[in-house]
């Protein structure tokens, strides 16, 4: 259902529930399972999500929306599905290591949402993705109203959301949805160029980088008290005065 492999720094969690790779309860408790592990360690600087098959994700799959339908009191028994699949995603996105999402395949309903929960995606250029649950009458509850509000904008979440209508990863780009979008041939390899590059940089770092940037929907500015505490601190740590030593070197050999 879940698979973890390490690749360096890299942890590459892949989905491989086939067909469609749909979202249930118990993804989301494989997830759970998974960040427990992840987080009992700290050696790993990115997490990089990707999908099997021809689809990233599907959302939830038929038998549990029927399930919905069905239940004696419906609306109770999707609003549990969906608050334990928020707090999943939650713990995604408050994860301090980065988070990158490579979207290989459709992802559409809980799988965009999945997508959205990450700091970093890039797509496919040719694959579909959106939230298309007002089409059935429901709304993306997983997050997606909110987390697409803030990352595009109130106007392009609208379109998203109000048209259920999805959209091909180069569109998605164009629209701030993907950071990336390039030939569907071409993604496996692009995924691993950004998510070495990302994975090589100073830890610490890309820590305080990721909490200065969540701390910029604080509309009390605890974003710039963010920035001047931490950022100094992290001029004492090892790693940060080596760089700088050897950027300062550089820049001296290179004015001589």
């Amino acid at each position: 259902m879940l698979e973890l492999s390490r690749r360096g720094p890299v942890a590459v969690l892949t989905l491989n529930r086939p067909p469609v790779n749909a979202i249930n309860d118990k993804m989301g408790d494989a997830f759970n399972r998974i960040l427990d592990q992840l987080e009992a360690i700290d050696d790993w600087t990115l997490l990089h999500i990707r999908g099997q098959g021809k689809v990233f994700a599907a959302g939830a799959d038929l038998d549990l929306i029927r399930s919905w339908k069905d239940a004696p009191k419906p609306g109770r028994a999707l609003a549990g599905y969906i608050d334990r699949l928020q707090r999943v995603y939650r713990r995604i996105e408050l994860l301090p290591q980065v988070t990158f999402c490579e979207i290989g395949g459709a992802a559409l309903g809980g799988g965009f949402e999945l997508a959205l929960s990450c700091d970093l995606r890039m797509a496919a250029s040719e694959v579909k993705v959106g939230l298309p649950e007002t089409g059935i009458g429901l709304i993306p509850g997983l997050g997606g109203t909110q987390r697409l509000t803030r990352l595009c904008g109130r106007g392009i979440a609208a379109r998203l959301i109000l048209t259920a209508e999805p959209v091909d990863g180069a569109t998605a780009e164009r629209l701030g949805l993907v950071q990336w979008s390039c030939a569907r041939a071409e993604l496996e390899e692009r995924a691993r160029v950004v998510t070495d590059r990302i994975a090589s940089l100073p830890t610490e770092a890309l820590r305080v980088a990721k909490q200065c940037i969540a701390a910029a929907a604080d509309d009390r500015g605890q974003g710039y008290t963010l920035e001047r505490e931490l950022g100094g601190e992290l001029l004492t740590t090892p790693r940060t005065q080596q760089l700088i030593s050897a950027f300062l070197d550089k820049s001296k050999a290179a004015k001589s």
